[in-house]
């Protein structure tokens, strides 16, 4: 009796890895039949009580539509799989592909990609599905490669180079031909395009296209992590000499065809380090009492025309990039820090909305023109900020009356339901080789909100102008901002988060109310250890804006029309934007919503990339930071839990470090993704989202961009 229930145990261990080997002879022979004694051999399952099992294994697939009986005791798949094409998604260790016709998520087992990568676009064949399981395939073709090219360091030998890579992406080093090296040297790193990637072989073959230059050195890391997102890192000559070519051009002909507001005070309020300047405010009293405030923006497409070579390069970066230590524009510099940017005593072109309002900032007319102008004095925010404090310095009467008409917008914006975000900023003192000395929080002060004010005001001016003709007029093609409303889940799962922490939130009722909680949330948290955690989440909890020609609204701003209209310089959006209201100022048609949507779209997909590398351009700087610090101890806080550890924000400085589970030997720990917590089985220790920690830093790897803590 004992005997018979160990072969019961044993055969219901292998069961299911016998089904899953009886399944893969069957999807990788799908055009032939076998019987049980065929897949028995196939399998090498050799004892007769085994193989009678084999037989019934067939019989419960049978059952299951997995397959036919093609006639008495041989089967075959059945295939009613055919192909499939989407994207290629990974969780955790697993494959995925993401149909195109949003159907269920299809299983591609690791030795069935085919070499496919994160993001690929590909065709799978599906194989026949067992009822209630999820579909399963493999790929059969890449049609399109996401990313064709990779950074790393090199690893140059006598015979052979490889290009050692540490992404997610592609997790194979890249075989180099030594005739396709470039001259790269071991150690350098370096840009290396795929030539190809056989079917059995273990690694692809690629060609270095640039060696940024040695490992460490600030440049080649910066430009490195530009390449690594697809970004370009330097300026074509041949655009750059075609900027060169252009005039500024205020000639008389065109001053005449412009509003001239040079004699108006108009000054500049930019960050200390700002070289493009594409935003001005002029202001003045009029005779009826009223204030004129104008918001003036340089008129770039004046002078980068439709479809020249800087305008296709434009749209193609779609925006500048802003690292820690440097900008990479989105337009040549001639353009960009030269003859758009609003420099102060400098005659330029200009594209304004001209406001007329009393002094409770009530707006009573407003004009979009073209204008010239000429600004008086140029502010940093810190001296901008220093006259709204004491009352005093240049110009203090307007920046004091700026200052004053732009909290009444604020305070209203507020209690139509708008959402302050204002986010504490790291930011890095370098020294002359790109080293960072010290780390600094930048915040938003009334400088700041005072300009912001001003540039939401003509935004959103901008949007509505065309967004809500007149009545009986239809609204033509227009490049929108748009922000949706939260995610109910995301947004119900924050508000139980945070309860954790004393905290409440609304999750339902009107939008004014909800946004009303969550200013109340971030005005309560200010100052508190886990104040940087608990913004992260609630920003998490949103939607993210992005630019569309179909308007939905901004629901962060809580406003109905909003638009990006005052950066040029800088985003591409806002040239689109400049183009259609010249457009449709002189009586044009409404240009094609798919065309210019796809525009969107781009510059939406660029502005998410130039984001995530400007936040990997400051974990470097912070690794780089602590690197110094080795052996130092701190306090901080958890800020993220995963089932291979913990992740700590340092108090003292924003840095993140990980604490790996592997390190915390004082018992065994399991992961509860639903608490954002781990806990020790033995012990029930909880390790969770939001607790207080001191830890020593550890280890400092620069190539992942990684600080490891340990418990002090």
């Amino acid at each position: 009796m004992p005997r018979k229930k160990r072969k019961t145990q044993s055969t219901r261990v292998n069961k299911k890895e016998l089904i899953r080997n009886i399944i893969n002879v069957f999807n990788e022979n799908p055009e032939k039949t076998f019987n049980y004694k065929q897949i028995s051999t196939l399998l090498d399952v050799k004892s007769e009580s085994q193989r009678v099992f084999v037989n019934q294994l067939l019989y419960e697939l049978l059952d299951e539509d997995f397959l036919v009986e093609i006639s008495r005791g041989k089967f075959k798949v059945n295939s009613r799989g055919g192909y499939i094409e989407g994207v290629i998604d990974r969780q955790g260790v697993k494959t995925f592909l993401v149909p195109d016709d949003g159907g269920e998520l299809v299983f591609i087992p690791e030795r069935k990609t085919n070499h496919a990568l994160l993001k690929d676009r590909v065709k799978v064949f599906l194989y026949a599905s067992r009822k209630g399981q999820q579909p399963e395939g493999e790929v059969v073709e890449i049609i399109k490669r996401a990313q064709d090219t990779f950074v790393g360091i090199l690893d140059v030998s006598d015979s052979y180079a490889f290009l050692t890579l540490d992404n997610r992406i592609m997790t194979n080093d890249i075989f180099i031909p030594k005739n396709k090296l470039n001259g790269g040297k071991s150690g350098q790193k370096a840009v290396v395009k795929l030539l190809g990637w056989e079917p059995n072989a273990k690694n692809p073959v690629g060609e270095v296209i640039d060696v940024l230059g040695d490992k460490g050195d600030n440049t080649a890391e910066m430009h490195a992590i530009l390449a690594e997102f697809g970004l370009p890192y330097k300026y074509p000559a041949d655009v750059e000499a075609a900027a060169e070519k252009i005039d500024a051009g205020i000639t008389p002909d065109e001053v005449a065809k412009r509003i001239d507001m040079r004699s108006i005070t108009t000054f500049t309020v930019d960050p200390r380090d700002a070289k493009d300047f594409d935003d001005a405010l002029s202001l003045r009293k009029l005779d009826d009492g009223l204030w004129e405030v104008g918001v003036h923006i340089a008129d770039v497409t004046h002078y980068v025309r439709p479809d020249s070579i800087i305008e296709q390069e434009g749209r193609e970066r779609a925006t500048s990039v802003y690292l820690v230590d440097r900008t990479i524009p989105m337009l040549p510099e001639h353009l960009s820090n030269g003859i758009c940017s609003l420099r102060p005593d400098e005659d330029k072109l200009t594209y304004s909305v001209i406001f007329k309002m009393n002094d409770k900032a009530e707006i009573q007319h407003y004009k979009i023109a073209k204008t010239v102008t000429r600004s008086n004095r140029r502010f940093t925010y810190e001296e901008a900020q220093a006259i709204i404090e004491t009352g005093e310095g240049e110009y203090k009467d307007e920046i004091l009356t700026m200052d004053r008409l732009a909290k009444i917008l604020r305070k209203k914006r507020f209690e139509n339901g708008a959402i302050a975000f204002d986010r504490v900023e790291v930011r890095f003192e370098i020294d002359e080789k790109g080293k960072p000395v010290s780390v600094f929080f930048k915040e938003q002060k009334d400088s700041n909100k005072m300009i912001e004010e001003f540039m939401l005001l003509a935004n959103k001016t901008v949007a509505t102008h065309i967004g809500k003709p007149g009545k009986g007029q239809k609204a033509k093609t227009f490049v929108y901002r748009i922000h949706d409303v939260p995610n109910p889940d995301k947004l119900n799962n924050f508000a139980v988060f945070i309860k954790r922490f004393g905290y409440n939130l609304k999750t339902s009722g009107k939008q004014t109310a909800i946004s009303s909680s969550i200013n109340a949330l971030l005005d309560e948290v200010q100052g508190k250890k886990e104040q940087n955690l608990i913004e992260t989440l609630a920003i998490r909890s949103m939607a993210k804006a992005i630019y569309s020609t179909s308007n939905m609204g901004h629901y962060g701003l809580a406003f109905d029309f909003y638009t990006h209209f005052t950066s040029p310089i800088r985003r591409y959006p806002d040239m689109m934007v400049h183009r259609l209201l010249e457009k449709y100022a002189d009586g044009g048609r409404s240009v094609n919503a798919s065309e210019w949507e796809e525009y969107c779209e781009h510059s939406s997909n660029m502005e998410q990339l130039a984001s995530n590398a400007e936040r990997a351009s400051i974990k470097y700087k912070q690794v780089e930071f602590m690197s110094e610090r080795l052996g130092q101890v701190f306090d901080g806080v958890i800020s993220g839990v995963t089932e291979w550890g913990i992740y700590v924000e340092l108090i003292e400085n924003k840095c993140e470090g990980m604490i790996p589970i592997r390190d915390l030997d004082d018992d065994y720990y399991t992961f509860d993704d639903k608490n954002y917590c781990l806990i020790g089985r033995r012990y029930h220790k909880k390790y969770q989202l939001g607790d207080a920690l001191t830890v020593k830093v550890a280890k400092a790897n620069l190539d992942k961009k990684q600080l490891d803590f340990v418990l002090a």
